[in-house]
């Protein structure tokens, strides 16, 4: 009986999955990407940090 449980539970757990990856993006990385950069430049300066071009123009620290 265990080994029918434990199919079971695979089979169910392969069809999520394949049902999720149909659907294209993934719904919890959404929230993780940054946005545009207007949002991106809005959020830094309501945080009291330089503008996103300023940021962006500053030298690279990788030379």
């Amino acid at each position: 009986m265990t080994e029918d449980i434990s199919e079971a539970m695979m089979a169910a757990i392969a069809a999520v999955l394949a049902a999720t990856q149909q659907e294209g993006d993934d719904a919890s990385l959404v929230a993780r990407q940054l946005g545009s950069a207007w949002s991106q430049d809005h959020r830094r300066q309501m945080t009291g940090q330089v503008s996103l071009m300023r940021a962006r123009s500053g030298r690279s620290p990788w030379r």
